[in-house]
C-alpha cells in the first residue's frame, strides 16, 4: 500500500512543501489520480468531502507547469466564489511552501473587470474563476487560451448540468486539442460521467469506494416547529449549545439577508453569504467565520459548495433540500478530521417526509429532539417530565384539598 507521496513521481520540492502543511500521507483520490494526470491523462475522479480532490489535481499541475514561461497554463473553473478563493488560497500556499513561484490569479463575475485584466497583463501560471466571466475574458482575448494545458472542473456534477454545461463546452472549445481536461466531484452520477466522456478523448474514471458514505463523526437530530417559529427554535439552539462555528443552510437565496438581519438584532454574530454578496462582502464573511469574529455563517447550497472551513462543529437546516445528496453535502462541512460534528434539521411536519427519505439513502438513524430548559432531550423523556409535573401538580392540588377539608373541619368543631 503507498503511504508517501515519494512513491508518486512527484518533485521533491512539492513534497516538502506538503510537509510544512503537515500533510505526508496521500488519500486514496490522490494515489490514483496523481499517476494518470502526470502523464497527460484526462480523468474523471469521484471521491467523498474531504478526501484531498483538490491536491489531487494541483500537485500534477504544478509539476509540469514551466515556471520560467511567463503564460497562462491551466485553467480551473469552479462554480462559486467561495470555492473559487479557497482553490487560489491553496496554490498560493503550495507556491510559497514549495519554493516553485508558481503564480495564480482568481477571475469571477460581479467584480471589477478592469482590475482582472490588469492581474492577466501579468501571465499568471494557474487561473482560476467562474464560467462565465472566464469565457468573456478569452472572447476579449485577455486570457490567451491556445496556451492552456489543463482544464479542471471542480464540483463536476454542479457545472456539467444544464445550466452550466454549454458555458463549459465554449471555454473548452477556445483550447487546443491536445490539452488535458480533468473532472472532479464528491457525488457524480452515470449521466454527468456520459456528459464529460463526450467532452474527452479517452477518459479514465476514478471512483473512490467510500468506507462510510456519511462519516460516523456526525451525529444527525432534527426539531420540529411551525415554520414561522423556526427562526426561534434556531436562536433557541444557538443559546444552549453556543456552537464555536455553525453553518446555516437556507434553500432560498432571498431570505438569507433577512434571517442573518434577524439574528444580528438578537446579538447573534452571524453574517450570510448569497447570490447578490460583492467579492468583498463574501471575502468579510468567510475571513471573519473563519477567525471566530463571526459564530454563524448564513448560506445557501450553492453558496458553500466545496467550502472547507475548519473547526465547524454544527450544520443547522432551516430548510431541507429535495436531493439526498445535498443533505450529504451539508452535513460533511463539520465532522472533519476526526473531530465530532453535530447536524440538525428544524422540520415542518411536512418535512418529515424527506427525513425519512435520508435516513432510507444513507441508512442512518436522525433523532427527533426536544428543547426543554435550555438542554436538547429525547421527546420520551419530555413526555415523562411532563407527566412528573402533572403528577407533582395533581399531588399539589390534592394536598390542598386535604389541608382545606381539615381546616373546615376544625373550624366547625
Amino acid at each position: 500500500m503507498i503511504n508517501s507521496f515519494d512513491t508518486l513521481d512527484l518533485d521533491s520540492k512539492l513534497i516538502e512543501g506538503l510537509k510544512k502543511e503537515g500533510i505526508i500521507k496521500p488519500t486514496d483520490i490522490q494515489i490514483k489520480t496523481i499517476p494518470l494526470a502526470l502523464e497527460n491523462k484526462d480523468i474523471i475522479g469521484q471521491s467523498e468531502t474531504g478526501s484531498g480532490k483538490t491536491l489531487a489535481y494541483l500537485l500534477p499541475i504544478f509539476q509540469k507547469i514551466n515556471s520560467e514561461k511567463r503564460e497562462m497554463q491551466s485553467i480551473i473553473l469552479a462554480p462559486t466564489h467561495e470555492l473559487v478563493m479557497q482553490i487560489d488560497k491553496q496554490i498560493k500556499l503550495l507556491s510559497q511552501n514549495s519554493g516553485m513561484n508558481i503564480t495564480s490569479t482568481t477571475i469571477i463575475g460581479e467584480v471589477n473587470v478592469k482590475r482582472q485584466i490588469d492581474k492577466l497583463k501579468e501571465k499568471p501560471h494557474i487561473i482560476v474563476g467562474s464560467t462565465g466571466r472566464i469565457l468573456q475574458l478569452i472572447k476579449k482575448k485577455k486570457i490567451s487560451a491556445h496556451t492552456i494545458k489543463t482544464i479542471v472542473i471542480d464540483e463536476g456534477d454542479k457545472l456539467l448540468d444544464q445550466n452550466n454545461l454549454n458555458v463549459v463546452k465554449d471555454i473548452i472549445k477556445t483550447t487546443m486539442r491536445d490539452r488535458q481536461l480533468m473532472v472532479f466531484s464528491a457525488t457524480i452520477n452515470e449521466k454527468t460521467i456520459n456528459i464529460a466522456k463526450n467532452l474527452m478523448k479517452e477518459s479514465e474514471v476514478i471512483r473512490i469506494k467510500e468506507n462510510n458514505l456519511i462519516n460516523p463523526n456526525i451525529t444527525h437530530m432534527y426539531l420540529t416547529g411551525e415554520q414561522r417559529d423556526k427562526i426561534v427554535i434556531l436562536r433557541k439552539l444557538i443559546a444552549a449549545l453556543n456552537p464555536k462555528k455553525a453553518i446555516v443552510f437556507i434553500n432560498k437565496s432571498e431570505e438569507i439577508q433577512l434571517t442573518t438581519e434577524k439574528l444580528q438584532y438578537h446579538n447573534i454574530k452571524a453574517y450570510g453569504i448569497y447570490g447578490s454578496s460583492s467579492k468583498e462582502e463574501r471575502k468579510k464573511a468567510l475571513e471573519g467565520f473563519r477567525n471566530g469574529k463571526f459564530q454563524l455563517l448564513i448560506a445557501s447550497d450553492i453558496a458553500a459548495r466545496g467550502l472547507d472551513v475548519k473547526g465547524v462543529t454544527h450544520i443547522f437546516s432551516l430548510d431541507l433540500p429535495e436531493d439526498s445528496m445535498e443533505y450529504l453535502h451539508r452535513a460533511g462541512r463539520t465532522g472533519r478530521s476526526g473531530i465530532l460534528g453535530t447536524s440538525i434539521s428544524i422540520v415542518t411536519e411536512k418535512e418529515l417526509l424527506l427525513i425519512k427519505k435520508y435516513e432510507k439513502d444513507f441508512a442512518i438513524k436522525i433523532e427527533e429532539k426536544k428543547l426543554s430548559r435550555g438542554s436538547l432531550v429525547n421527546p420520551d423523556m419530555f413526555k415523562t417530565a411532563s407527566k412528573t409535573n402533572s403528577k407533582t401538580k395533581f399531588k399539589r392540588n390534592s394536598n390542598s384539598k386535604e389541608k382545606n377539608t381539615f381546616k373546615k373541619s376544625n373550624l366547625k368543631k
